[in-house]
């Protein structure tokens, strides 16, 4: 039992040492070595609603409670 415990405990060290030297420091850091912003949401026009596809927003389309 003691022994099964002990090699367990072993291969997380092991896999937690593999891990730090796998993930870089900042890892917000993209392949170019550049950090990108956050692109800014779309709104509706209209009403100011988050919109994924920007323009006016389904209720605002659709002329409902927008």
């Amino acid at each position: 039992m003691v022994k099964i415990v002990s090699l367990f405990l072993i291969g997380m060290v092991v896999l937690a040492m593999f891990g730090r030297l796998r993930w870089p420091k900042n890892w917000k850091i993209g392949r170019s070595g550049e950090s990108r912003p956050l692109p800014k949401p779309r709104i509706c026009p209209d009403c100011g609603r988050m919109n994924l596809r920007g323009g006016k927003c389904r209720a605002c389309r659709e002329g409902g409670n927008g």
